[in-house]
């Protein structure tokens, strides 16, 4: 007789060519693919501007939009510039000899332009449509930028003569300001104001960037008016205001932010949506009880439950579950909770059967039945114990 020797199943291959490695690339390939082309354009963007710090009028930028080119000829005129970025800098470095020169001045606080003009010092402001926070009597209107001559005798533009103008006019009051010189002017509205601010200080309006940056410099008399402006001291304070340069009063939280009509629709959205679930509410009427396709008796779940214990041979399984039936009940009935311990319910059981504790522990928490006579005998020991207990 020829043995035959079983076949050998060998163990499923764990290589990339699983089925499941296939599907999991599949689903993460395009979310990754987009995370990369995103990586790549913010380096691509970061490399592009990058280098030379600063950006709008900042004296160390030669970008179009920076100012190094005025802060160089500045310097090589012998006025002194100092960059400061804080209002908190501006403030201890800026006394009344020197100019001050604010840019993108809408984006101070009150308390900051507060600061601002307490230094003393010869303003230049630059775009601002709030010029009455700097010289009271002034407002602003937008106007077209284009070159215009300075029809005022102002000495630094009238030796500039034309020059890059316009962006934002000035509206004054002239009964409000002191010694007022209004430049470059159309429709009877100035693009530079200048005035005497009470202690003697210079407070100067400039619509326009233009004439400051490197781009423009070099157009028609842009140089000779910002060094003008710039120039009449011997040092310039140049207040570039930083993002982190905001009083904690002025600081605004994410729900300041949003406008008040967000709000509002949101609003209206959750109402509409309320309204919506209401309607279909109702269109789907009341809960009803539907009857069950088959209804099954407890007794025959008890029955199938036993036939699996009997098949599998599973007395352990049984006996506890019989036991546990069993101790559940007699806690309830001795009103007992229904995490007791163990040592606690022996005692109550006990006590009310007259049965002695080790026969209790041995009948609820026994070992397992070794045979089926066993559970049989068990299951009417359990009966007892519980009639025992519950007879009046």
């Amino acid at each position: 007789m020829t043995a035959t020797s079983a076949p050998v199943v060998a163990p499923a291959s764990t290589s990339s060519t699983d089925p499941g490695a296939g599907q999991v690339w599949r689903a993460v390939k395009g979310p990754l693919v987009v995370l990369v082309v995103v990586l790549l354009a913010g380096l691509v963007v970061a490399l592009a501007t990058g280098g030379p710090a600063g950006g709008q009028l900042d004296p160390r930028s030669p970008a179009p939009s920076g100012s190094r080119a005025l802060a160089q000829i500045l310097g090589d005129q012998g006025v002194q510039v100092d960059l400061v970025t804080t209002s908190a800098a501006m403030s201890a470095t800026t006394g009344p000899d020197d100019t001050l020169l604010v840019v993108d001045p809408d984006r101070l606080a009150a308390a900051q332009v507060a600061v601002v003009r307490a230094t003393g010092a010869d303003l230049v402001v630059v775009s601002t449509t709030a010029p009455d926070r700097y010289l009271p009597g002034v407002t602003a209107q937008p106007s077209d930028p284009g070159v215009r001559a300075p029809g005022c005798n102002l000495p630094a533009a009238r030796r500039a003569g034309a020059a890059d103008a316009g962006g934002i006019a000035y509206v004054t009051d002239d009964a409000r300001l002191q010694e007022p010189h209004l430049c470059y002017s159309r429709d009877g509205r100035p693009s530079l104001v200048q005035a005497t601010v009470p202690g003697g200080s210079l407070v100067t309006l400039l619509g326009s960037s233009s004439p400051l940056t490197n781009s423009r410099l070099d157009d028609e008399g842009d140089a000779a008016l910002a060094l003008g402006l710039l120039g009449g001291n011997d040092r310039v304070v140049w207040y570039l205001p930083s993002a982190t340069d905001v009083p904690p009063s002025a600081q605004k939280s994410f729900y300041d932010l949003v406008p008040d009509g967000v709000w509002w629709g949101l609003l209206q959205v959750g109402v509409a949506v309320l309204l919506l679930a209401l309607w279909r509410a109702r269109r789907l009427g009341a809960v009803v009880v539907e009857p069950l396709p088959v209804a099954v008796r407890a007794a025959e779940t008890e029955e199938g439950r036993a036939r699996l214990y009997r098949r599998n041979g599973a007395r352990g399984q049984a006996a506890e579950s019989l036991r546990a039936g069993v101790r559940s009940r007699l806690g309830g009935a001795l009103g007992l909770p229904r995490r007791v311990d163990p040592p606690d319910l022996v005692s109550a059981v006990a006590a009310r059967s007259g049965w002695s504790a080790a026969d209790v522990t041995a009948l609820l928490y026994g070992a397992a039945p070794a045979d089926d006579a066993a559970l049989v005998q068990l299951a009417d020991r359990l009966d007892a114990l519980e009639r025992e207990v519950r007879r009046p």
